[in-house]
């Protein structure tokens, strides 16, 4: 009882944070879409108790760098909401951007302490993409799932026919951070485990149809691969390969649809469907509005406003969507579905600049933190199975989520209830992108980026 209770007294700081993930398998009202969620408002309690720690503290949380990259974005975001059409669309387009991009992250990574915290959010991820997988398979086959082709046999989860990239990204998500625990070098259970979650969750990301979080995902999975080194990629691309070929080869499992969807991929500029051309059409229309205000935007918010003074006829009036548990209904096509063409279009270069900028600094700074563990010998893993001082599986797990993510926004843009994962995202790799690494290992001190000692005791007051 009491290794219980210390250990649940050491995880208490990071467990708001597991609630936001966990709250994520809740389902999605529907016919709500679009609104603040039960995850989204947990995420301001997150940060509003991480900045009450803090203020207690009085301690200088994070570093100049840490400070610097983090807020960068701030800039963009605050000229582009001073640029919106109303004060309503730039109260809430600045709250919703400093909320993914900015405060939660910062809370996430002030109050992850060490490698076991990351690793227990690592596989909150996890076991919220085997949640989510396992509905959308039963969607697939009971034929409860969205609307694909006439059939409602594509798997959303518990997210609807109204954000049917949700699943997709909590699964992609969760596959990211299993294959990164499964190359690490901890503790053996550990990785046996991950690999199994990693080949589980191929199944419910090939039933979500959606071709961009399977194009994301292998580029993601396979830079981690090559990054744990090319000897193991090259073992591991084997059983991923076998087991694709046991599960659409051998049992058929969606084989003519999962063909047709994956040529689908290189016939976007010879025969493109309506959706790409409607993709197509909304990215010309975010860089004509771009090159109208080429510094600050439309502002926040005002890319549907403008879409129709900038776009082609060829642009539909909505994409159709239904079933799993809702009706028939054309959804507005609203933003360009690429994050650097939206930001571009409502905040201009400087948004781009800041935003882009931001995310740059925490991809060089993982990797530079990847190649510092690559290069540390591992010392012997602890009793406990923590694993080992390098923290490969976390480096690699960064890397692939920040990578996954930046992929993505070619394809997507922020909103539905997913988007609170996103910032959750963010923030882990904003910790090991930003943090002390030599204070990180198991059974040392954890200092994050703070001064020393700081974070620490402002956690535990």
């Amino acid at each position: 009882m009491g290794t219980l209770t210390s250990a649940l007294g050491r995880t208490l700081p990071v467990l708001p944070v597991v609630a936001v993930i966990a709250l994520l398998g809740l389902p999605v009202a529907p016919g709500g879409e679009g609104g603040a969620t039960v995850a989204d408002a947990v995420s301001g309690l997150v940060v509003l108790c991480c900045a009450v720690r803090l203020v207690r503290g009085r301690r200088r949380p994070l570093s100049r760098t840490a400070a610097v990259v983090i807020g960068l974005p701030v800039i963009g975001i605050a000229v582009a909401a001073a640029g919106a059409a109303g004060p309503g669309a730039g109260i809430t387009g600045l709250a919703r951007y400093l909320q993914v991009f900015v405060l939660v992250p910062a809370a996430v990574l002030l109050l992850v302490r060490d490698r076991r915290d990351f690793r227990l959010l690592a596989w909150s991820f996890v076991g919220l993409a085997l949640w989510q997988g396992a509905i959308g398979v039963h969607q697939f086959v009971t034929g409860t799932g969205a609307s694909y082709q006439g059939e409602d046999i594509r798997a959303v989860g518990t997210f609807g026919a109204s954000d049917i990239m949700g699943m997709a990204t909590v699964v992609a998500f969760g596959l990211v951070c299993a294959v990164g625990l499964a190359l690490g070098s901890g503790a053996a259970r550990q990785r046996t485990v991950a690999v199994v979650c990693s080949l589980v969750l191929l199944l419910p990301l090939a039933l979500s149809f959606s071709r961009g979080a399977w194009i994301a995902t292998a580029a993601a999975c396979g830079a981690q691969l090559v990054l744990a080194g090319l000897r193991r990629a090259v073992k591991v691309g084997a059983v991923v390969a076998a087991a694709v070929v046991i599960l659409v080869g051998g049992f058929g499992v969606g084989s003519a649809m999962l063909q047709e969807r994956i040529s689908s991929i290189t016939q976007v500029t010879d025969a493109p469907d309506q959706s790409v051309t409607d993709r197509y059409t909304m990215w010309a229309a975010a860089v004509d509005m771009w090159r109208e205000h080429p510094l600050t935007g439309v502002g926040l918010k005002g890319f549907p406003d403008h879409r129709d003074g900038h776009a082609s006829l060829a642009l539909s009036s909505g994409s159709d969507t239904g079933g799993a548990g809702a009706a028939f209904r054309k959804q507005p096509l609203l933003s360009p579905h690429n994050m650097y063409l939206l930001v571009l279009s409502e905040q201009g270069l400087i948004g781009l600049l800041a935003l882009a900028g931001s995310w740059l600094a925490l991809l060089a700074c993982a990797l530079r933190g990847l190649v510092r563990v690559r290069l540390t010998p591992s010392d012997s893993e602890s009793p406990s199975g923590v694993g080992t001082a390098s923290g490969l599986d976390c480096a690699l797990v960064a890397c692939g989520l920040l990578g996954w993510q930046l992929i993505d926004f070619m394809y997507a843009d922020i909103g539905g209830p997913s988007t609170v994962l996103t910032a959750v995202c963010f923030g882990l790799v904003g910790w090991w992108a930003l943090m002390d690494r030599a204070s990180s290992a198991p059974g040392s001190p954890s200092r994050s980026v703070a001064a020393p000692g700081s974070l620490e005791e402002a956690l535990a007051r």
